[in-house]
């Protein structure tokens, strides 16, 4: 784990975090870690009544995967604010990479701090999560 302050430039990159493809075992388990237990995203049978083709990852799985990307590559401490808009859907099969970039510096409660644009997308292309972090530089 990275502890050491990092110092950001403008257009600096986060390292891409590429995930293996979604399955049934990955949504099973983020279920149990979650307690996210809704059927719609475990159970085939629940899902096909609800009118979907098969179940579909917890939109929150996305979420924790670009936080993990964000704490990997700097101190989770320096972390000041973390938000994403859900935009579209993650299946079975599905690979996510989350990747971001510095697009300003700016203070913020007298503190130099970076603002990080993040998003996770799909091996398609279609972005399944976009949002911002706020990663205090000192």
């Amino acid at each position: 784990m990275n502890t050491q302050v990092k110092i950001l430039d403008v257009g600096d990159e986060m390292p891409v975090l590429e995930l293996p493809p979604i399955s049934r075992t990955t949504l099973a388990l983020f279920a149990g870690a979650s307690g996210d237990h809704n059927p719609i995203h475990i159970d085939i049978d629940f899902a096909r009544s609800a009118g979907m083709k098969d179940v579909f990852a917890q939109g929150m799985l996305s979420m924790a995967y670009l936080g993990r990307a964000l704490t990997e590559w700097v101190p989770q401490r320096q972390l000041l604010s973390y938000g994403v808009r859900f935009a579209a859907m993650t299946h079975l099969g599905d690979r996510i990479r989350c990747t971001g970039k510095v697009l300003e510096k700016i203070e913020h409660a007298g503190r130099p701090c970076a603002r990080v644009q993040i998003s996770a997308t799909k091996a398609t292309g279609e972005i399944t999560l976009a949002g911002e972090a706020l990663v205090a530089l000192n």
